[in-house]
């Protein structure tokens, strides 16, 4: 065959095949959706997990096609969850932060090649190296070594600005760009450069730029605004089955990482303005150039245990910017979980099918929304019966992994080794400890015992074994918190190895 007629062959093949993926999106979108079936699969992840309520929105490109709230707001009231009903979105979070910089290299203020530091006073990465290459791009896709040290926003009490000054003493776990690692606080150090490079802050730039010209006026960035809300689910703890009821925390430390809420009418909006390519109701509000670039994987995401066994219509993950990006049944899914004090979410949507989700629970199983979402998406595909019962799966998944936590627990008192002593006398492990990263960590000697004061944890630790020492309350949220403290040569107390970090006593002069 001549060149030519190759090239038509190729063409009416290409064309072919792109009319039919067209039908395809057109079936999908054209569909009559099932609200009986979802309406049943969101009530068996509620039972199935104990949630005492979920908020559910679906999206099929400019058309919000389901809105509902499903059981209670508190356990045990008999105020129902409505669309309106505000929870913690967590991590969600993140995609907010990377479009508000997004709309900053649209505007020529920032570029995703920039160091950190050009926009944040004072950032920098404790080894040379990795801070001399640096980018937005890396903090905004979990790729600069550094580990998640969450403890500095959840349990020292400092401001943002104190966490900033801290992390740049943390060693970083792994080389730079090598690995995926979850990492919070570079992403509250994203919205902090946005709030800096924009002239303000993030709330404000948040505030003007998105959730005004989105109408999301049930949308806050902390603790206080949502429970001043007029329609606001109480946050639960699950522990084998059983549920309690928690608090709200104040999380605002951690900004755009984490710390915002909403309800699921106006997390629709957002999902439309991420479909539409960076437009909403005919208003541009970021360049599709730009949003793009959050959605395009930038980190390979390891397929590590239980994932593959939890997504077995995936192959592939990655990390964009505030994005997850693996394929779901052939389609590209973009999405992100969010986890925190008694509340879960996940909001989501496929691309090309424009078919876009949100789910809000106040119970802390993700579980919930991570299984859910997928039943969702296989009504509205109109995946042939018989479907998977994924909240079978993943109750099984969790199951286990609560029995392998109970025996890890088993292993770890097995482990412990009987009729130690410590090493000196209970008043010569008192005194000030210090770690560059972390801060100061305080003992104090008690009756039976001692008591560690770091942040704004008070720990009463028991002797444990040798001179390793471990929190006494077990329903404590700093429970099996051990402390090791390291002897020098002539047997005196130069450190203490605690979370995961060594702190390194201060001269007695220094102690107070």
């Amino acid at each position: 065959m001549g060149g030519r007629g190759w090239r038509l062959a190729y063409t009416n093949k290409t064309m072919r095949a792109l009319t039919l993926l067209a039908l395809a999106a057109v079936s999908v979108c054209a569909q009559t959706i099932d609200t009986a079936a979802l309406d049943a699969a969101v009530e068996k992840a509620r039972v199935t997990f104990r949630a005492p309520g979920i908020a559910v929105g679906l999206v099929r490109g400019n058309e919000v096609i389901y809105l509902k709230g499903f059981g209670v707001k508190r356990l045990g009231g008999n105020e129902a969850v409505t669309p309106d009903t505000r929870f913690a979105i967590a991590s969600t979070t993140k995609a907010f932060a990377s479009t508000a910089a997004a709309m900053l290299v649209d505007e020529g203020k920032m570029q995703w090649e920039d160091h950190p530091g050009r926009h944040l006073a004072g950032f920098r990465l404790a080894d040379a190296q990795a801070n001399a290459l640096v980018t937005m791009r890396d903090i905004l896709s979990h790729r600069t070594g550094l580990s998640r040290n969450d403890v500095l926003w959840t349990g020292a009490g400092w401001t943002r600005a104190e966490i900033l000054r801290h992390i740049v003493e943390v060693p970083l776990t792994k080389p730079f760009r090598s690995n995926w690692q979850y990492q919070n606080i570079m992403f509250m150090a994203a919205g902090e450069a946005v709030g800096q490079a924009s002239g303000g802050t993030w709330e404000m730039f948040l505030g003007t730029r998105i959730l005004n010209p989105l109408g999301m006026s049930n949308t806050g960035f902390n603790a206080v605004d949502a429970q001043r809300a007029a329609d606001v689910a109480s946050p639960h703890l699950a522990d084998h089955g059983a549920v309690k009821e928690g608090k709200w925390h104040d999380v605002s430390n951690i900004g755009s990482a984490g710390s915002m809420n909403s309800s699921v009418r106006d997390m629709t909006k957002w999902l439309r303005l991420q479909m539409g390519g960076g437009v909403y109701d005919g208003q541009r509000l970021v360049s599709e150039k730009s949003l793009r670039e959050t959605h395009s994987p930038q980190m390979v995401v390891r397929d590590e245990a239980p994932w593959g066994e939890l997504n077995p219509e995936s192959n592939l993950r990655s990390y964009g910017m505030g994005w997850f990006v693996q394929d779901y049944r052939g389609r590209q899914l973009i999405s992100h979980g969010g986890a925190i004090d008694g509340f879960r979410a996940q909001a989501g949507f496929l691309p090309k099918e424009q078919i876009g989700f949100i789910i809000l629970t106040n119970v802390n199983v993700t579980s919930v929304v991570e299984s859910l979402r997928y039943a969702l998406l296989d009504i509205v595909l109109n995946v042939p019966e018989p479907r998977r019962d994924w909240a079978t799966l993943y109750k099984t998944v969790l199951d286990r992994q609560e029995r392998e936590a109970d025996a890890k627990k088993k292993d770890m008192l097995a482990k412990r080794v009987a009729g130690t002593r410590p090493s000196l006398a209970l008043a010569e492990y008192a005194g000030a400890y210090e770690n560059a990263g972390y801060g100061v960590a305080r003992v104090a000697a008690l009756a039976d015992g001692l008591q560690l004061e770091w942040g704004t944890w008070k720990l009463t630790l028991g002797h444990w074994h040798f001179d390793v020492f471990q929190t006494k309350d077990d329903d404590s949220n700093q429970a099996n918190t051990p402390a090791q403290f390291l002897l020098n040569a002539e047997g005196k107390v130069e450190g203490v190895r605690f979370l995961e970090q060594t702190f390194r006593r201060r001269a007695a002069r220094e102690g107070k």
